[in-house]
């Protein structure tokens, strides 16, 4: 009965993914479903997005360990999805474009940014991995097939829904990976294990007050989720084209509002799972803890849907990064490296002069960037190292120059170059230094030497050109930019 729900959903994914191709006619549509979403949809794909794994088992496992206090993780996305909203989404959505360094060549007017593409595609191609890795890893124990048929069987559902009709067909399925989240969590796993355990007196008089502990998980691993996943959020890829498919800026702002609250108590969900299991359970290995309460105290049925939302969690995240590395890759990778050989790039997403028609591109560039990720994934056992290289890379070099072109105009340039690159290699250099890719230091040492290069050479150098401020303050205000697509909004 569990083996039919996991395949039934397989099945619909696809079949969403189908559904949404009809929505699909241009580039625009492709790639950030239209630019219209209305709230219900958008809250829902971009919870979906930012909820995968991490937030869904690791929220459970460290539940598990460290009571309430294991929310921390998952409450640090929200922070940062509601950062995103409140201060920065209305404006991004405003900008009308595709890609985190079309918005840095926009405000600054140097085309030297577009190499933060390089960075963005590398973050968003390991969290792809990662994320394919881990579902994976769940059919292996579902269907007893091996590493590599279980990455090919999942890898080719993901990568056949988000190339038949893109961003659509990811909203779509998102919209049923974040409804069966919804109900494995909140309405399966909460009341089952909680009933297990004795409810609120029977975790007490088990596991004792501590485990309604805030700060046990210890106030350094606090502040590093802050700094890494909070951080994280305002500035990914993955999470930016999300925003751009909002039809208006009211609905990047409190949608996204919505999906943060949802974020917060979805994380106080999953650790207070993980706590109740932690007074009638043992596991040698705290990240089992997720599937092993859906085998051993969940009936038939019931046990295949709260697996199923584990699945959805991941795909989510997987199909969302897919399309992100693939619109980097076409609209800034490419074109960077087509002038670097001497080449004149081929004009991408243009929305002033191209009618964005061109989605066999797209598809071809999603198909490809899929590819890459089923075969890293079959070939590597851990990318950890490679995603926390990516990530601390991504929060200490472009975190600075991105948001400082938000909030300070005598921002230049130079100063977001500088910042670029200090922060880059004080990152690398302090990696190397420490000699462990996943310690803090080198996203503290790269935040703080780019902050200092970006305002310091911004200081030394000339404003930024009249004409390009222009445009800029322009597309904030939404003067200017193209009109999304007439066509019915999506609710």
């Amino acid at each position: 009965m569990d083996l039919t729900i996991i395949v039934i959903y397989l099945a619909a994914m696809v079949a969403f993914g189908w559904w949404g191709k009809s929505r699909t006619s241009d580039s625009a549509d492709f790639l950030v479903a239209g630019r219209r979403l209305g709230p219900v949809l958008y809250t829902g794909t971009m919870s979906a997005l930012v909820l995968g794994g991490a937030s869904t088992v690791g929220g459970v496992a460290l539940g598990y360990e460290y009571g309430i206090s294991g929310a921390w993780l998952v409450a640090a996305i929200a922070l940062g999805v509601l950062a995103l909203s409140l201060f920065f989404a209305g404006r991004i959505q405003r900008l009308r474009i595709y890609t985190v360094a079309q918005m840095l060549e926009l405000r600054y007017g140097v085309g030297a940014t577009a190499a933060s593409g390089l960075v963005m595609v590398a973050y968003t191609l390991m969290l792809a991995v990662t994320s394919t890795m881990a579902y994976a890893t769940v059919f292996n124990v579902l269907f007893g097939t091996d590493r590599w048929l279980s990455v090919l069987i999942g890898g080719a559902i993901v990568v056949i829904y988000s190339a038949i009709g893109g961003m659509w067909s990811i909203t779509l399925t998102d919209m049923v990976q974040f409804a069966l989240k919804t109900i494995g969590v909140f309405f399966l796993l909460l009341p089952f294990t909680w009933s297990h355990a004795g409810g609120l007196e029977g975790i007490k008089e088990r596991a004792g007050d501590s485990v309604f502990d805030l700060d046990a998980i210890g106030t350094g691993t606090i502040i590093t989720y802050i700094v890494v996943y909070t951080f994280g959020m305002l500035i990914g890829q993955d999470i930016w084209q999300r925003v751009f498919t909002a039809r208006s800026p009211q609905v990047a702002r409190w949608g996204g509002t919505a999906s943060g609250v949802y974020c917060l108590l979805y994380g106080v969900a999953g650790a207070l799972i993980g706590a109740a299991a932690s007074t009638f359970m043992t596991v040698d290995d705290r990240n089992d803890v997720y599937a092993t309460i859906a085998q051993s105290i969940l009936p038939v049925g019931v046990s295949g849907l709260v697996l199923a939302a584990a699945v959805a969690a991941m795909m989510s995240t997987a199909s969302g990064a897919l399309i992100a590395t693939a619109t980097v890759a076409r609209t800034d990778v490419q074109p960077l490296l087509a002038r670097l050989v001497g080449r004149t790039p081929e004009p991408v997403q243009d929305e002033a002069e191209n009618p964005e028609h061109d989605v066999r591109s797209n598809r071809i560039y999603v198909v490809a960037v899929g590819i890459a990720v089923v075969v890293i994934s079959s070939l590597l056992t851990d990318v950890v190292s490679a995603l926390t290289i990516a990530y601390d890379i991504l929060v200490g070099g472009l975190l600075v120059p991105i948001l400082g072109g938000f909030v300070w105009r005598r921002g230049t340039g130079a100063g977001a170059v500088a910042a670029m690159a200090t922060g880059t290699v004080a990152t690398l250099g302090t990696m190397a230094i420490v000699g462990d890719v996943l310690a803090n230091e080198p996203v503290y040492a790269g935040l703080v030497v780019s902050a200092v290069a970006y305002v310091l050479i911004s200081l030394l150098t000339r404003p930024t050109e009249p004409a390009v401020m222009r445009e800029w303050t322009g597309r904030l205000a939404g003067e200017e930019t193209p009109a999304a697509p007439a066509a019915v909004e999506a609710i």
